[in-house]
């Protein structure tokens, strides 16, 4: 009996150590809430090399909040993934670094409604699809006046929509890369360059790459901008 007390104490002993030791490999934390959601779950996910790769998931049975962690290396865009066996998948893009992310949402609008506070990246992503939401509620206002105006047959009216069009996305464009450039000291620089401006001039792609710091130039998105301006000078 009491080599058996002993070896249960052992074994207690034993799963305290690694669940502190589980504790202490995580760095980031992400505190949610999800108004309106009775069952479901929710998943903490980052891009890998060819799938995505699930980091941390908790199931949802009738409280709306919910906490997710990992261990971070540098900042990194993640997944929120929402599961509620409707047939869709559900996804909050955010930037997250060490420390606490918090993200408020609803069920109805899981993507639309999500308040995101954390890292000073994704500040700077908010403050960047703020006005990126400007220029596209601009172009689906021209989009429907062209519309109207082909319609009505009226093909100057049209001609000078599409002008106004072609300049919004030009203006769109400079926008994102002059806020890469401000912002060359923030790994948001080359995170837009990759993923919103992909196919701009490789003039002004390679200036976002040039102007960044050499820490960024050594992060995960710094390093994969070098990699595809290596790339295409090479089929060049």
């Amino acid at each position: 009996m009491t080599n058996l007390y002993k070896t249960l104490s052992l074994f207690a002993l034993l799963l305290l150590i690694v669940s502190c030791g589980s504790d202490n490999d995580t760095n980031f934390t992400l505190k949610g809430t999800i108004k309106g959601l009775k069952k479901g779950v929710v998943y903490l996910q980052k891009e890998g090399d060819s799938t995505i790769v699930n980091l941390d998931s908790m199931s949802i049975s009738g409280q709306p909040e919910f906490t997710l962690k990992t261990n971070l290396e540098e900042p990194i865009l993640l997944y929120l993934k929402l599961f509620k066996n409707d047939g869709e998948e559900h996804y909050i893009p955010f930037f997250a670094d060490k420390g606490i992310t918090e993200i408020k949402t609803t069920l109805n609008n899981f993507n639309y409604d999500a308040v995101i506070k954390g890292s000073k990246q994704q500040d700077l992503l908010n403050e960047y699809t703020k006005v990126m939401s400007k220029f596209n509620d601009q172009n689906l206002d021209l989009i429907e006046a062209n519309l109207l105006a082909q319609r009505d047959q009226d093909s100057i009216a049209s001609d000078s929509l599409s002008r106004a069009s072609q300049t919004l996305f030009k203006r769109k464009y400079l926008y994102t890369i002059q806020f890469a450039l401000n912002n060359k000291d923030n790994i948001i620089a080359p995170y837009l360059a990759l993923y919103e401006i992909p196919s701009a001039n490789p003039v002004y792609v390679d200036s976002v790459y040039n102007n960044l710091t050499e820490n960024i130039k050594n992060s995960f998105y710094g390093k994969k901008l070098g990699e595809v301006i290596s790339n295409r000078n090479s089929n060049d």
